[in-house]
């Protein structure tokens, strides 16, 4: 079922309750004021007839019934007067049966009035006290105009609740159109977009209600998808040509060296390249999915407490027997005195390899393979400088060299395959923390790098 269809059937519902609800209300009050209205009527009539009865002399019987008769106000209104033993002692119309039970009497005795139903008439009996007895009088008779009142309000009541109901039905229809068609807009839109237009927007109309932030938060992903998309078409790109490298190279020497016969030293020769080229390759696959797990969401690996001093000296002491030309100066800014400001939670493995790349291409691009690593601490917060004296980024380059596959104009002559510095990046956001680089072009890089503790 659609929403424009249960908006509207919704507020058919809701509408309807609450006008039934309204005339189910008038209907009872109404009834209820019927009720009261006629037994304040025969009340009055009751009382009027046992006072001639009683009190005026002059009136006979026989009178007495001729003025009821004529000032008969219901419909088939009956009066009868009974003395305080039950004997009847009047009766408006001459009849031959009996017209009260006498366990009525009796009642009215008892409680000195009574409301009762017979039939389809009401009555009344109430015990009148005069100047010398008691006595009991009974009227009752059907209230034809009050019923037909209500009857008539009924009918109205009813037709009112239908055509209300039906309106109703009709006129949420047609608003629940109009506050969806916002939403069919934006439907409409969303079906031009595809891989090859992820440029598009949709349109977020005044900015304020529910519909244009609902524009808004698909426009911002609409955002991160281009951005994804756009990383993906250039990492599969580059990775395809720098895989592509490689192999080329092993195939090109495997295919020369097998065209003749050649010396021992030759295939020696040939097999200590292709031994080059597939160490390039394996380096490369590690760091390929080095990134690929970066990509991963933190809470999916398991998190330990990584003490990042040791960490550090750890990495100085693996890189330094690794290669004995780089110079690495690890320098502790201020040690604190709580093990906890030296703590981090996080993957040891990844955060490892975001290090070992930093000092690695410090090394690489300085002068000198010198790296100068600074460590200190502030407010819970663990601080690394990692610093060379090279070649420097430019202002311009600073602003893409974190996207995977990016190498700097100046540095297509040093090996390599611009992922190092992206996978920091990214294992550093993982962690919560903070990548930052300040450099100038033939001076020096300082990247530094922040995190929680």
């Amino acid at each position: 079922m659609k929403i424009r269809t249960k908006i509207a059937i919704w507020f058919t519902l809701i509408v309807g309750a609450i006008l039934l609800i309204f005339a189910l209300t008038i209907y009872y009050q109404s009834s209820k004021y019927r009720s009261q209205e006629f037994y304040t009527r025969i009340n009055e009539k009751a009382y009027n007839t046992a006072k001639l009865f009683l009190e005026v002399d002059e009136v006979s019987t026989d009178l007495l019934r001729i003025i009821g008769m004529n000032m008969m106000t219901l419909s088939n209104e009956k009066i009868v007067i009974y003395d305080y033993n039950g004997k009847e002692i009047f009766r408006t119309k001459k009849e031959k049966e009996k017209l009260i039970d006498r366990a009525i009497i009796e009642n009215i005795k008892t409680n000195n009035e009574l409301r009762f139903n017979k039939n389809l008439e009401e009555g009344l009996g109430i015990v009148y006290s005069g100047k010398k007895n008691k006595i009991i009088i009974i009227a009752w008779a059907y209230d034809r105009y009050g019923y037909s009142k209500l009857r008539n309000l009924r009918l109205v009541l009813s037709i009112g609740l239908i055509l209300s109901v039906i309106t109703t039905m009709l006129v949420g229809w047609f608003f629940a159109g109009r506050a969806l068609s916002p939403i069919l807009i934006v439907i409409e839109q969303v079906d031009k977009i595809t891989a090859l237009n992820l440029s598009k927007r949709v349109d977020e109309g005044n900015g304020t209600d529910e519909i244009a932030h609902l524009a808004i938060t698909f426009n911002q992903m609409l955002n991160r998808i281009e951005k994804a998309f756009e990383l993906q078409k250039s990492f599969v790109s580059n990775a395809s040509h720098e895989l592509r490298t490689p192999l080329t190279s092993i195939t090109g020497q495997l295919e020369v060296t097998l065209m003749k016969d050649r010396q021992n030293y030759e295939y020696v020769t040939t097999l200590k390249s292709v031994l080059e080229d597939i160490k390039s390759m394996n380096s490369l696959s590690n760091g390929l999915l080095d990134l690929a797990q970066a990509n991963l969401d933190i809470s999916k690996l398991k998190l330990k407490k990584v003490r990042i001093d040791e960490l550090l000296w750890s990495i100085h002491n693996e890189l330094t027997k690794r290669n004995d030309q780089n110079t690495i100066n690890l320098n502790i800014i201020n040690f604190p005195e709580e093990e906890a400001s030296l703590v981090v939670l996080g993957s040891e493995q990844l955060l490892r390899t975001a290090v070992t790349n930093l000092i690695e291409n410090a090394c690489k691009f300085s002068s000198d393979k010198t790296c100068q690593l600074d460590f200190s601490t502030k407010k819970g917060l663990i601080i690394l400088t990692c610093t060379d004296y090279g070649i420097g980024i430019s202002e311009d380059e600073q602003k893409k060299i974190l996207e995977p596959f990016y190498r700097g104009t100046n540095a297509k002559s040093f090996a390599g395959y611009g992922i190092g510095l992206s996978l920091a990046n990214k294992i550093i956001s993982l962690h919560k923390g903070e990548l930052t680089i300040d450099s100038k072009l033939n001076k020096y890089t300082k990247i530094s790098v922040t995190l929680p503790c």
